[in-house]
């Protein structure tokens, strides 16, 4: 069984930011990093599961004309979508488990390549990955994500305050990265949104993200039936606007199955990842691994 368990083990670390080495997850013992383990964030952030239905359903953030200009012009997304989920990865779990030094490197990092992001969108309009308001557009699309995504998979009972807490804790990542007004608590982000709408649209290149998204090959024979299941239950946790711009309804009984085959699959990657993020960082504040 040991051997089943640490081929699964592999194949899920070769998808996330542990594989690019660089944070040392285990030292030294005792620093907190930037949130530390009473953290709501360190709960949210734990399962991977569920932080990859929300990354993926963070696909919303292509619905914004700027937001998706800047990874069009200068990202190699189309050629290399599992570097940029594995860059994405380290820099959650580096922001939220590594230690301070370890954050404020990557912060400092993301920082630095958002200084090299700028052009014009297709309709002339100036984009820069600099932009306040656009660092917080691509924030809230994300973190609502990832914590719709854990509500949906791991624990629906998390309480309204510890909801509220953890996007109070997180807005200190964006804010470092240059974002501002960042909502901190449900309402304020369930309003954010509504606000932003008008500003949202489906144009082609939005289409030709999802097309990409759902063409990626899997890393692995292993792992393709657990990246087909993946896409589809990030795409059914889309809001509804977002998938009816998107073109990507799912009918009842489509999402009914969906949610059923994530719950039977993610028990299993639960037991078979006792080496990520946040298990390391556990032992690295001396707490025993969950």
């Amino acid at each position: 069984m040991d051997l089943i368990r640490r081929r699964i083990e592999s194949q899920v670390i070769g998808l996330t930011g542990l594989a690019l080495g660089q944070i040392d997850f285990e030292t030294p013992k005792g620093d907190p990093g930037l949130f530390g383990p009473e953290s709501v964030c360190w709960r949210v952030h734990g399962d991977f599961t569920s932080m990859l239905i929300g990354g993926i359903s963070a696909l919303l953030q292509a619905l914004h004309p700027l937001a998706l200009a800047g990874v069009w012009d200068h990202s190699n997304f189309r050629q290399d979508l599992l570097g940029r989920l594995r860059r994405t990865g380290q820099f959650i779990s580096g922001t939220t488990y590594g230690t301070r030094r370890d954050a404020d490197w990557l912060i400092d990092k993301v920082r630095t390549i958002h200084l090299q992001v700028a052009g014009h969108a297709p309709d002339g309009r100036r984009y820069a990955a600099s932009d306040p308001d656009l660092l917080t557009w691509v924030h809230v699309a994300e973190v609502s994500s990832f914590l719709k995504a854990h509500l949906r998979y791991l624990n629906p009972q998390l309480p309204g305050e510890e909801q509220d807490r953890y996007y109070a804790e997180i807005a200190l990542v964006a804010e470092r990265l240059g974002a501002r007004d960042v909502p901190r608590s449900r309402q304020a982000v369930a309003e954010y949104l509504d606000a932003m709408r008008p500003q949202l649209r489906c144009d082609q290149r939005s289409q030709e993200i999802v097309r990409i998204l759902l063409a990626a090959p899997a890393p692995s024979t292993l792992a393709k039936p657990f990246g087909w299941l993946m896409l589809r239950a990030g795409i059914e946790l889309l809001p509804d606007w977002a998938s009816t711009l998107l073109e990507l309804q799912q009918s009842p009984w489509q999402r009914r199955l969906i949610q059923r085959g994530v719950n039977q699959i993610a028990p299993i990657l639960r037991w078979a990842v006792r080496n990520g993020a946040v298990h390391r960082a556990r032992r690295r504040m001396g707490l025993p691994a969950r």
